[in-house]
């Protein structure tokens, strides 16, 4: 038997299987450049580690269940000047999630605050936090037949636990019957122990009548707005620009 061979129950007992897959590789690269063992143990364990890093984030994404893959590393700026850039990436380092901030994303349909969200979310799971992207729609039809089958608190636990929550497109139907109410809990839960990141079409002044009752709107809108930053973004759609700059992005395509 190998020396290879005895080590394989060795690693899986230490749950270090992974270190096989660039184990021959690391030995003949410590025989070829004469490294040192503390050296070529480095490398090796650091190969794990990588591995590992993939895995969680590739598990954090899944989890997250983006609609898309989006990033803003290709999300076009130029396409829209009203986007604030500087803002957009100070928020992609995600010092917004260590303080608990909201991020309030509002522009009509087709500028970029869906691409956004879930690209700050891409970024969320990147830095090692928990995310979870859904529709408002969605989110309270969820809670509504939550509260149907007696499962609403381990249903809200799912949308009051991950690091960031994105919502999109909050106010694009009005709420009915509890859905003010289910709302509410998930945003007072929330409040100052995790982040929220919102999209809608209405403008922020648009959002208290979604609440019914005036009491709970305020006390839902101070919470949202207190340590929350607030894009505003206007401008074309990115699905059906204007022709001047479906010619531009022609030319440019074909350059």
């Amino acid at each position: 038997m190998s020396p290879t061979d005895a080590l394989v129950p060795l690693l899986k007992k230490l749950r270090l299987s992974g270190v096989l897959q660039s184990l021959q590789l690391r030995t003949q690269q410590a025989v070829d450049d004469n490294l040192s063992h503390s050296e070529f143990l480095y490398r090796l364990l650091g190969d794990e580690a990588e591995r590992r890093d993939s895995k969680q984030l590739s598990q954090r994404v899944r989890r997250a269940s983006f609609e898309h893959a989006r990033t803003l590393e290709d999300f076009d700026f130029h396409f829209n000047p009203s986007v604030p850039k500087a803002k957009v990436l100070e928020l992609g380092t995600c010092g917004f999630l260590e303080r608990h901030d909201n991020v309030l994303i509002v522009g009509p349909t087709g500028v970029g605050k869906s691409h956004l969200a879930q690209a700050l979310g891409h970024r969320a799971c990147r830095a090692g936090y928990s995310a979870l992207y859904l529709g408002a729609h969605e989110l309270l039809q969820q809670l509504r037949a939550a509260r149907g089958d007696g499962s609403y608190e381990k249903r809200l636990v799912r949308f009051t636990s991950p690091d960031l929550l994105i919502i999109d497109d909050l106010g694009l139907r009005g709420l009915t019957q509890d859905e003010p109410a289910d709302l509410y809990e998930v945003v007072r839960q929330r409040y100052e122990r995790k982040s929220t990141v919102i999209t809608s079409n209405r403008a922020i002044e648009e959002w208290p009548p979604l609440f019914g009752d005036p009491l709970m709107a305020s006390a839902a809108m101070d919470r949202l707005l207190h340590h929350s930053h607030v894009l505003v973004i206007e401008g074309d759609s990115f699905r059906n620009p204007p022709p001047t700059r479906r010619r531009k992005s022609s030319s440019q395509e074909a350059r």
